[in-house]
């Protein structure tokens, strides 16, 4: 076994220690990464929160983080020490259903192995995120973090930003293409930068007026306020596609009705149940989707496109000796947009 430092939930606190935590030993597929910069997600918080240490064993998270090849095993052939390196949330997965063959692991009919808070498919163990100085993962899993993007910066994308760009791309978005934003957090702020970059003309819609500029500031022509139903009403009818980033429950159907004919409302941000008014579909012949995470290639072309384009997350870096402070202030909104965990203290 290795052992490296890592932040471990303590259930009885709700908040992370500092602990030397236990890696398995390098397979011959295996790659291990020293992480330099992890992001910080809400599913972070909410596997916390959720934690209770009686059944679900140790909790490291993060699942979104960059760092540098160490080692490789003896059967790796596409990364060496010393390579630039990215992972995202999904580690694994069965490799033989039709999802996988199609590069859809994040859609694994097996369910994919998580970063962490998954069981390891050989041997069982539950898996540590990025909360760590090192991590082991198959090389299929990895990818190489390219040249030009800022390393704390592009750590988000794993997560946040394959989360909007998987739809935007199976939509079809591009020059021409309207597109709407709701929310403007660690989702919303990507999603505004991707679409624009498409060559789409993207608004934001937020309940928050304040929020204008930024917006603007990320390249959006529009900003629609979500409580003001004058501004709502001349939206309607408008978008061909709107992703949905908002993560607290809220009623869909007024964001529905912004959604053009044959339009798609792609709900990402809040995950649970949802209540829809068929007829706000009926109405245009609109159509309700979602999306979750992205595919190997598709986590490929989306790196390459950022680094084309000059793309990374909004960030505040912290030292991970703060992990909990990051926490208790994502569990407030308070973050533009968001934060990244500098692990160099662990060392």
């Amino acid at each position: 076994m290795r052992t490296t430092i890592g932040w471990q939930a303590d259930p009885t606190t709700r908040s992370l220690r500092r602990t030397t935590l236990q890696r398995r030993d390098l397979r011959p597929e295996d790659i291990a990464v020293r992480v330099d910069y992890c992001g910080v997600c809400h599913s972070d918080l909410h596997a916390l929160h959720q934690f209770t240490g009686d059944t679900d064993g140790i909790l490291v998270p993060g699942h979104e983080f960059t760092g540098t090849v160490s080692e490789a095993g003896s059967a790796v052939t596409g990364f060496a020490p010393g390579d630039p390196v990215a992972v995202g949330n999904i580690v694994d997965s069965c490799g033989t259903c039709p999802m996988c063959r199609a590069g859809q692991e994040n859609f694994c009919r097996d369910f994919p192995t998580l970063t962490y808070g998954g069981s390891d498919r050989q041997d069982g163990a539950t898996t540590l995120g990025g909360y760590s100085r090192e991590y082991l993962v198959r090389e299929k899993f990895a990818y190489h973090l390219p040249a030009g993007l800022d390393p704390a910066g592009a750590a988000p994308l794993l997560c946040a930003g394959i989360t909007v760009w998987e739809p935007l791309r199976a939509l079809g978005v591009g020059p021409g293409s309207t597109v709407a934003v709701a929310g403007l957090g660690g989702l919303g702020h990507l999603a505004v930068k991707l679409a624009v970059a498409l060559g789409a003309t993207t608004s934001v819609i937020s309940r928050s007026p304040d929020k204008a500029g930024e917006a603007r500031s990320l390249g959006a022509d529009g900003f629609v306020i979500s409580t003001d139903d004058a501004q709502m009403e001349a939206a309607r009818d408008r978008f061909d596609v709107l992703i949905d980033t908002i993560s607290a429950p809220h009623d869909l159907n007024p964001y529905l009705r912004t959604v053009a004919m044959d339009g798609t409302l792609s709900h990402l941000g809040h995950l649970g149940p949802v209540t829809v008014d068929t007829t706000d579909l009926l109405i245009g012949r609109k159509k309700l989707s979602s999306a979750g995470s992205g595919g190997r290639p598709s986590t490929a072309a989306m790196l390459r496109f950022c680094a084309e384009h000059g793309i990374t997350a909004d960030i505040e870096l912290l030292p991970s000796s703060q992990v909990n402070t990051a926490l208790e202030r994502l569990g407030r909104n308070d973050v533009r947009y968001r934060f990244v965990l500098d692990l160099s203290d662990l060392d």
